[in-house]
């Protein structure tokens, strides 16, 4: 089957991989889109270590094909929308709501696929570049067939990472004034996560202007292409601010920028050796700064959720992607992302 291997020089396209059946608790799944997150080009460039070789891709959906022993809440040619936490269901973090907590979730890669007899890993437990992958049962979550599956896939990642970190891990609510600097995948999503939740001024930051007319339609109230002007729009700050590139000196400005009880959340993922500084005494008037791993999301719900109000209407799948590419294309794709041309790119098999 063909898939995107990395062996820690290059990326390519291949066609001899192989994945083994579902063991116990687990659903292969026929992948039938995916899209390609900046996550994965930072494994690329160094950004993300992981072990090689690995396949890549994390933001995929498809049709599942068969089911492991236990396995009872999908079935052969159920649509599934896959996401990339594959905990355990029985911890006290996953008894308490907390999935992206488990502990028996995080740096456990395995490696279910084979290439001419060599064993290769899985990418944040799912590997959505190849025609077929092994997910944890968990893993799998069910989405209406009416929903196109380019679309579904989009919800296992982008948007449980941007809409979750404004609903479930800042809890904005109505009224609230929002700032998200970085309008790329995550930041749209995070744009109409505020929107959903009932911001009343939602200022998008971006250097690229062209970035703009997204932001908007995503519910963006107010754009800028600097941070030099949003004190003119919000006098006193913002309550909540996103940072969703991942660059110390814009951390540093969506703390700077808050209002008094105000929220600095970091989605941007800088080198993982990367620190950043703040004025201590800026965070006495009970100002925060929050880290936020996948949109401290509750797959099995929030998948589920945000499917629901896409088909109301109320969240925006379908305007995410902005080209769609043959796996064979990776490399242009690749290019296209680098240069800032995409909001999503998705490769369908």
């Amino acid at each position: 089957m063909r898939g995107v291997v990395y062996d820690g020089r290059r990326a390519e396209v291949v066609d001899d991989l192989e994945v083994r059946d579902p063991g116990p608790g687990e659903v292969r799944v026929s992948i039938r889109a995916a899209g390609l997150c900046h996550s994965d080009l930072s494994v690329l460039d160094g950004t993300i270590p992981f072990p090689v070789p690995v396949v890549l891709g994390h933001e995929g959906a498809g049709v599942v094909e068969s089911v492991g022993a236990g396995v009872a809440h999908v079935a052969p040619g159920d649509h599934v929308s896959l996401s990339t936490l594959a905990n355990c269901g029985t911890c006290a973090e996953c008894d308490r709501g907390r999935p992206t907590m488990c502990r028996r979730a995080i740096g456990r890669p395995t490696r279910p696929f084979t290439r001419a007899g060599t064993r290769l890993f899985q990418f944040a437990a799912n590997s959505a570049f190849a025609e077929h992958t092994i997910v944890k049962a968990v893993q799998a979550v069910p989405v209406p067939k009416d929903i196109p599956l380019t679309s579904a896939a989009l919800i296992g990642c982008g948007v449980l990472t941007g809409v979750g970190a404004v609903l479930n891990r800042a809890r904005v609510d109505r009224g609230d004034t929002v700032l998200v600097i970085g309008t790329g995948g995550v930041g749209l999503n995070v744009i109409q996560g505020a929107r959903i939740a009932g911001a009343l001024r939602i200022v998008a930051v971006d250097a690229n202007p062209a970035k703009e007319a997204a932001a908007r339609q995503f519910g963006a109230t107010d754009f800028l292409t600097s941070t030099e002007g949003v004190r003119d729009l919000l006098p006193t700050g913002a309550d909540h601010a996103f940072e969703c590139v991942g660059r110390v000196e814009l951390i540093r400005q969506a703390i700077d920028l808050l209002d008094r009880h105000g929220q600095a959340v970091l989605l941007g993922v800088p080198p993982a050796a990367a620190e950043a500084s703040f004025q201590v005494s800026s965070l006495y008037l009970d100002k925060s700064i929050l880290g936020c791993r996948y949109g401290s999301a509750r797959p099995q719900h929030d998948i589920a959720l945000y499917a629901g109000l896409y088909r109301q209407g109320r969240l925006l799948l379908d305007e995410l992607i902005t080209t769609t590419y043959p796996i064979e294309d990776f490399d242009k794709a690749r290019t296209d992302a680098e240069a800032g041309h995409l909001a999503r790119g998705v490769f369908t098999f």
